[in-house]
Parts: C-alpha cells; structure tokens; sequence
C-alpha cells in the first residue's frame, strides 16, 4: 500500500507519499481501507520532530479517517467486512489501509458522507471527553466519570480557535446543551461562521482583549468553561477570564508550553485547570470515550442538529499543501486528506 512517511523532521515538504508494507490486524483489531482522513494539529507537531508516536503504534500521521472495514483480527464479531466506518486512530491515517482497535469504531451517522466523516472522530471525541464527560447511561449533560470541566445548561462557554475543527464542533454541541458559546477567531469571516453554528458572542482576538469582552457579554461574571488550545500564552488572561468556580480546559500548546500563574486569583476564584490529550489514553479509555460519544453526540448527528464542517478536501499524495493550509489557519473546520 500507499502512505504519507515523514522523511524527517521539517516542513511539509518532509511529508512523503511512498510504499509501504500492508498493516496487519491483531486481536481485538480491525483492518480499514481509508476514504479519507483530517489534518489535525498533532500531525504537524509529529512532523516537526515535536510529538512522537506512542511506542508500538504506526509511524505513519493521521489521527482519524473514514472508510471501509477490509479486514477482522481474531475476537472480532461486532463487525463485518464492508462495514462503512470512521475511527479514531493513534496514528497510520494517511494511508491507503490502516490498522483500528475495535472499541475506536464508529459507523457513519445518517446523513454523512463516507468522505465528510472522516471529520468526525478526533473532534467529537476531544470535546466530549473536556467538555461532558466519558460515559454514563444518562442525557448529555451527565456522566458518571465525567471531564473535569463538565459544561452545564445555562453556563457561558469560550472556546478559543472557534473556526477550528475542535472550535466548530464544540460551538454547536455546547448550544445542543443549551450553553451560551463564546469564540475567538482572527477574521471577521472566521467570526460569522462561527456565528452561523450557534456562536453568541464573537470576539476578533486581532482588535479585541477576549477577557475584556467576555466580562462584558456576561454581565462581569466572566466564561463558566474555557477550552483552550493555545496553552502558556493564554495561561493568566484565562484565569482572568474565569467565572467563579470556572473551568479550564487546555487541550493546545499553539502558544508555548511554559506560563506563569496566579495561584492566588485561581483561588480567589475557586476555579480548576485541566490538561489533557487524546492519543495516549489508555485503549480502554479511548473505547469509553468513543462508545459515549456514539451514545450521546451521534443521535444528534443523525438529527441534523450537528455536523461536521469540512473547509476542503485535498488528495493525501499532497498532504504537503494540506499541512500548508492547516499551519497558516487559512480553513475554517477540517481539512480532509482523500485516499485514491
């Protein structure tokens, strides 16, 4: 088969579409002929020598794709091959066949293309293992072991990056809940997008302070949840724009990963900070994530009353130009990489 090998670390122009051996299912795995996958944030860091694969897993970038099963390992009975699926991958998706453990396996809601899902699985299940919680036989907003930051009804959530991946789905399952959405976004077109997924309160971090307009939208109370992606260069300004007993969520480090804080106004504030990432989660918690998340955010997927944004698709022998686009933020959602 055919994938995107990272030659060495460096610019996109490293990324290179090569042969390379078929990946073979073990156990508890399942085989998937890839439609497409998605440029995530990850894949640029692993390209440039910043953010290695988790030992044992494929060297190959791609956090998630969209396809069809070719394939079963042994144990596997939930599952046929032909089966049109996406998965959440802790790499191998920019290829033509990767390798999926069972429990990170969704089917492809109503509505969605085979393609257009492959914008799916890293942004569904990042937002809702930060924001809601893992799993629980309950409605959206409960859970049993639930995410630290736990967004609520009612409760005013900034999201910054709003015309990211991450930032367009969150917009609209934080309004599914009935949260008051807050973004930060570079363009006055980034903005209406986001205003046109359900954003109520818009904020160009170009021309505005976010903790300064924030206070102002909420009367001086200031943003229940944050879920940032910028890490260190927001640290203070996020306590700052923290409600009491608000929630940090930083799942980035676009702005560096060193910051000072105030332990003081985080007390003052009786406020929490969290800090996670997906793709070294143990299997048995990615598989609890993904099952909640078909549980809880695919029936809304299947309403209409959430779906993927896709800013364009490109073929995955360039995934250069992908990256590209991606680096510059010049998209707005996902940018898909389709397999030939």
């Amino acid at each position: 088969m055919k994938a995107v090998t990272i030659t060495q670390p460096g610019g996109p122009e490293v990324l290179e579409w090569t042969d390379v051996p078929d990946p073979v299912p073990q156990t508890g795995e399942v085989l998937i002929e890839v439609e497409a996958s998605a440029v995530n944030r990850a894949d640029i860091l692993q390209r440039q020598g910043l953010y290695d694969p988790p030992p044992g897993t494929s060297p190959y970038p791609g956090l998630e794709c969209s396809g069809r099963i070719a394939a079963l390992g042994p144990g596997v009975a939930s599952w046929t091959v032909g089966d049109e699926v996406c998965a959440l991958l802790t790499g191998g998706g920019y290829a033509e066949k990767v390798i999926a453990p069972v429990g990170q396996v969704l089917p492809i809601p109503k509505g969605v293309g085979l393609v257009e899902a492959a914008a799916l699985p890293e942004v569904t299940c990042t937002v809702w293992s930060n924001l809601f919680g893992w799993f629980d036989g309950g409605d959206l907003t409960s859970s049993g072991l639930f995410a630290a930051a736990h967004l609520r009804p009612g409760e005013t959530l900034l999201v910054h990056g709003g015309s990211s991946g991450i930032g367009t789905m969150a917009i609209q399952l934080a309004k599914a809940v009935g949260a008051k959405v807050a973004v930060t976004a570079g363009t006055r077109e980034k903005l209406d997008r986001c205003a046109e997924l359900g954003a109520d309160i818009l904020v160009n971090y170009r021309e505005q302070d976010f903790v300064a307009a924030v206070r102002k939208a909420t009367n001086g109370a200031g943003a229940d949840v944050i879920l940032d992606n910028m890490g260190a260069k927001y640290l203070d300004r996020n306590v700052k724009a923290l409600a009491v007993n608000g929630r940090l969520a930083i799942i980035g480090m676009q702005g560096g990963v060193k910051g000072e804080l105030n332990i003081g106004a985080l007390l003052a504030k009786r406020a929490a900070i969290s800090a996670t990432s997906l793709r070294a989660r143990p299997l048995g918690e990615k598989a609890a994530i993904v099952a909640a998340v078909r549980e809880h955010v695919w029936p809304l997927i299947d309403a209409g009353h959430v779906r993927p944004v896709v800013d364009r698709e490109v073929p995955m022998s360039d995934a250069a130009a992908a990256h590209r686009v991606v680096e510059e933020s010049g998209h707005v959602g996902k940018v898909l990489l389709v397999a030939p």
